[in-house]
């Protein structure tokens, strides 16, 4: 009897478990979705439907994200991702009100790089305290976004001079804008050069935002934040009016919570431009990249696995390695592996190329900005030394020292190293990769879930996944894919030149299925309590702060 009593006892108590759990489950979700479907959440399509409905207005939308920078990210949580809202911005947004909907982006706040030229009120000064002069016209990735009816709500924090200042920098700092952090996990990285553009669309302080990348710097960010980037083909997207790295790497791209934003805005900043050279074929393959939105985008693809690229960490490979099962139920062919030629030859081949062309890119940009305080580099480095108290309170400048030490862009050293960077990573590395096996697109782990800020002793060296398509100047996109420990884990699909159709529909596929995004929860570290915000509407945001997440 009393056996029978205890597994009765038993029973009952594990279904009520089972109930408890399913309720627990239930409520998360409505939780989470009741945060997603808050405005600063919302996909670009479900606003603009919001436009034509009345039911909100681009000045209102506007103000949410300000009020929302206010609470999370100049307080509370302090994210620090946004350096600067724009001035104008509510008389923008104002105007937009009054017009007619036009353009792909009609409406939709977006951030910007500080890294990128705004021919207004606000400063583009990469990060450092020596650019203080507003950029005499836009860049054209802005002009595009300005035609395309996107409001330019501000600037975001960058690595100062693109994280190519010091070999122990940190990234996501600046002189001007201090420390960005991870919204995710507030101790952790936010990763890379267009840090703030990652956080800021992470934690929902614009609907998208446009980062700048030589080799991971959107990539990096949009993974570790939990979102996704676009790195397009070198000569898609406009360079003109960017604050320079290097012309052979460099490129503008879209960071944004799902693939069908981040296809959007590429749709609108993509074509040629006579101020790039570069972009000369562009308006031969820019199109509308929402048309590669495809549910089935993954189907009969051809897709091999760069296992070179894996066993840094552990949490990144299981993320490709469920990646790869969920591809394959969707109907991908999965090759496996597969290797890239002259893959451990191209880090050196690289660190030769960018310093050579740094020194001659930030030269020529700096003369064309004629009312700057620095005329050249030289300058810039005497800049730091006089200002080292604000400039340097963490790390030096010794690769700004060695960019300018190096020659000019004749030397054969250059020009050698150019020329086998470019041969080895593109037609030699992923050309002859992708056709030995009939391939579509590549596919990598990322760099694994955020380190800790580290301003002693810098970032971590971490092998980039990035690094061939980077160099090849071959297109790369990142797509949130789980987590590990709060923290957000992706996947990287790279291809061919001019390949972005293919990679956006496999992307959106994948995305589509795997439903991996989650909102930040502000926390004060892993394992930690989240970081409730403060300033106006304060109580409004609390709830939000202490979102649950469904582990993954």
């Amino acid at each position: 009897m009393k056996d029978r009593s205890r597994k009765t006892a038993i029973v009952t108590g594990s279904l009520l478990c089972m109930i408890f759990a399913m309720k627990a489950l239930h409520a998360m979700q409505i939780s989470r979705n009741a945060v997603a479907n808050k405005p600063y959440y919302n996909d670009i399509e479900t606003l603009q439907k919001k436009f034509a409905q009345g039911s909100l207005s681009v000045r209102d939308l506007t103000a949410e994200f300000i009020e929302r920078i206010h609470i999370l990210d100049q307080a509370g949580p302090a994210v620090h991702s946004v350096i600067e809202i724009n001035p104008d911005v509510t008389a923008l947004s104002n105007k937009l009100d009054s017009e007619p909907a036009h353009g792909v982006l009609y409406g939709i706040p977006i951030l910007i790089k500080d890294n990128i030229d705004t021919g207004d009120r606000m400063l583009t000064s990469a990060g450092s305290l020596a650019l203080d002069e507003p950029a005499p016209r836009d860049a054209d990735v802005v002009a595009r976004l300005r035609r395309s009816g996107a409001v330019i709500l501000g600037k975001t924090n960058p690595s100062e001079w693109v994280n190519f200042r010091s070999s122990h920098g940190v990234s996501g700092w600046s002189a001007r804008g201090g420390q960005t952090h991870n919204p995710y996990v507030l101790d952790r990285t936010p990763c890379s050069s267009s840090a703030g553009s990652a956080a800021a669309v992470a934690a929902g302080f614009a609907v998208a935002a446009i980062g700048t990348e030589t080799d991971g710097s959107i990539l990096c960010p949009a993974s570790m934040n939990g979102i996704v980037g676009i790195k397009p083909t070198l000569g898609l997207v406009s360079r003109a009016g960017l604050v320079p790295l290097s012309p052979s790497q460099d490129t503008a791209g879209p960071m944004a919570r799902s693939v069908a934003d981040a296809a959007t805005v590429l749709s609108a900043i993509a074509g040629s431009d006579l101020r790039d050279p570069a972009t000369a074929e562009a308006d031969q393959h820019a199109t509308d990249y929402r048309r590669f939105l495809q549910i089935d985008g993954l189907k009969g693809k051809r897709i091999g696995i760069v296992r070179q690229l894996a066993g840094r960490d552990p949490n990144a490979d299981h993320a490709m390695e469920q990646a790869i099962d969920l591809m394959k139920q969707q109907g991908a062919v999965i090759v496996d592996p597969v290797e890239l030629p002259h893959l451990d030859e191209l880090s050196a081949l690289e660190g030769t190329v960018l310093r050579y062309e740094f020194k001659d890119a930030i030269n020529t940009y700096l003369a064309d900005h004629p009312k700057l305080k620095v005329r050249n580099l030289a300058d810039v480095i005497a800049f730091n030394q006089r200002e080292a108290f604000r400039e340097m309170p963490w790390f030096g400048q010794d690769l700004l020292e060695q960019v300018q030490a190096a020659g000019p862009l004749t030397e054969q050293v250059y020009i050698d190293a150019h020329a086998k960077a470019k041969r080895l990573s593109g037609p030699e590395g992923i050309d002859a990769a992708m056709s030995t096996h009939h391939l579509d697109a590549l596919l990598a782990p990322t760099w694994g879930p955020a380190f800790v800020i580290d301003p002693v002793l810098g970032d971590p060296a971490i092998r980039d996944p990035s690094q061939p398509a980077a160099m090849a100047g071959y297109p790369s996109i990142t797509v949130p894919a789980g987590f590990a420990h709060d923290l957000p884990v992706g996947i990287i699909l790279f291809g061919a030149k001019w390949s972005e159709p293919t990679l956006i529909s496999i992307a959106y596929s994948f995305e589509q299925h795997a439903h991996a995004w989650q909102p930040p929860q502000f926390l004060d570290t892993v394992g930690g309590k989240p970081v409730a915000a403060m300033g106006r509407g304060m109580q409004g945001e609390k709830s939000l702060s202490h979102e649950p997440r469904i582990d993954k």
